[in-house]
């Protein structure tokens, strides 16, 4: 059976690229009927906070996702330090008392002679007892990994094909601060291990750490799983992307109004490509596609335009009521949206948090100048025109007042070539703004009183 784990650190709010990382790994799970472990891995209490990983799990909640299994890192402290133990114990791990200024003089030394840096094995030698006696002075020491002379590192990347490291270039690496403070390369191992998992599918960014992860499933002497690694996701200028362009955080997306299942349909096609030409698609029609060999090497650019072009299409497909109260929650609260307003709008925004300014007008009407009015900057007959327009509506009943019902009135009193001497200072008297919708949508939206309270005012501004 699959099992694949999502196991991001709570040192910052969700990453629209985690999110990514999170459906790969939930899709292929549900597809193979497997198993999604959720794993917050907080073993960085400097950097870890419990508002992020709050917000992690209502992300991941708010997109969906549900997990089979959850664990958190600083709830297995005491399985780190038996397997720090064993390693100890079997002469796979040993204490290194060098001081960090040591090792910066070496390394640069090794660098000044073209020499790849790494560490020189100087406390590789040391016996236990004089390991253990310098502990017990209060020494303070890292535990590094003892690899073999030699190693070859190679596996089979299921994305990017056969990849090769050479062992001798990573020397034996540090992989606890202490027996009490386990470092990611090691701890990520043993959960792995524990939890049997199958499929580690992660970032691109994350290759570099997996042959010093296999290196670590050697020593405690288990097979590693098999590894996926997504390409990056880039700006539009092809770098890594980053905050240069933006807030990166799925929070800052739901926040401003992209809806979730145009966010999943956006970052399922980051670097994977359907079998068709389709752009939209359910989760679930994503679920009966999904291949991780039709993921892409190459980095995919993250187009803002063809986010808000998916937003636009889940927006014009939803049911009225749905998109009225999804809506709803970017307004004041006394701004009750209507079926009417909502139509008005509806296809002027690119998200949702666009639609206060869309529909302002509705419920306060600027305080516009006089020549907005203006056709064309024609004065002549603007107050007549109003007047005509204002006594059609009055012949009308307030169950009339559709946008239909409303155009077939007014077209019959405007003169041929006339239209914009006529509907734009109309236009204007409803919203008091330069663009808006047209004026019959707003008419039908503002209802007959409302309407010819604007007209109305704006013959007072005449």
């Amino acid at each position: 059976m699959i099992r694949v784990r999502f196991a991001p650190s709570p040192t910052g709010y969700l990453h629209i690229g985690g999110v990514r990382t999170a459906l790969f790994n939930w899709i292929l799970a549900k597809k193979e009927g497997g198993v999604f472990i959720l794993r917050i891995e907080d073993t960085d209490p400097e950097r870890s906070r419990p508002e992020f990983e709050e917000d992690i799990i209502r992300g991941l909640r708010t997109l969906g996702f549900q997990w089979d299994e959850f664990y958190r890192q600083s709830d297995r402290k005491a399985i780190y330090r038996e397997y720090l133990q064993k390693l100890f114990d079997a002469g796979r791990a040993y204490p290194c008392f060098c001081s960090k200024e040591e090792l910066e003089l070496e390394q640069q030394a090794m660098i000044s002679q073209g020499i790849p840096p790494k560490y020189n094995g100087h406390c590789r030698g040391l016996t236990r007892k004089e390991t253990e006696e310098r502990i017990g002075k209060g020494e303070k020491y890292v535990l590094r990994l003892r690899i073999p002379e030699n190693e070859k590192i190679s596996f089979r990347d299921l994305i990017r094909g056969q990849v090769e490291f050479d062992a001798n270039l990573i020397g034996d690496f540090v992989i606890a601060k202490n027996f009490e403070e386990p470092l990611y390369n090691f701890t990520v191992v043993v959960d792995d291990f524990l939890m049997k998992i199958t499929h580690v599918v992660r970032g691109e960014d994350h290759i570099s750490n997996t042959p010093r992860q296999i290196l670590v499933f050697r020593a405690i002497a288990e097979e590693p799983p098999l590894f996926a690694h997504l390409p990056l996701i880039l700006n539009p200028d092809r770098s890594k992307m980053s905050k240069r362009y933006g807030d990166v955080s799925l929070r800052s997306y739901l926040k401003d109004g992209y809806l979730p299942e145009a966010i999943l349909n956006f970052l399922a096609l980051l670097g994977w490509h359907p079998s068709d030409s389709r752009e939209i698609f359910s989760i679930d029609e994503i679920k009966d596609e999904f291949d991780l060999k039709k993921i892409q090497k190459g980095g995919a650019v993250f187009n803002i335009e063809k986010l808000n072009w998916l937003n636009r299409q889940y927006m014009a497909r939803m049911p009225d009521e749905e998109f009225i109260a999804r809506a709803q929650t970017f307004l004041p609260d006394d701004w009750q949206l209507s079926s009417a307003i909502a139509a008005a709008v509806r296809d002027r925004i690119n998200k949702l948090s666009e639609i206060k300014e869309q529909v302002s007008f509705f419920f306060v009407l600027p305080d516009y100048p006089v020549e907005l009015l203006y056709w064309k900057g024609q004065v002549e007959g603007v107050g007549d025109n109003l007047h005509l327009i204002a006594d059609a509506l009055m012949k009308m009943g307030e169950g009339d007042f559709s946008a239909a019902e409303l155009e077939k009135n007014i077209v019959k009193i405007i003169p041929p070539g006339k239209t914009g001497n006529f509907l734009w200072p109309l236009r204007v008297a409803l919203s008091g703004l330069r663009a808006s919708p047209g004026p019959y949508e707003i008419m039908a939206s503002l209802g007959k009183k409302e309407a010819l309270e604007r007209i109305n005012t704006a013959l007072e501004k005449l």
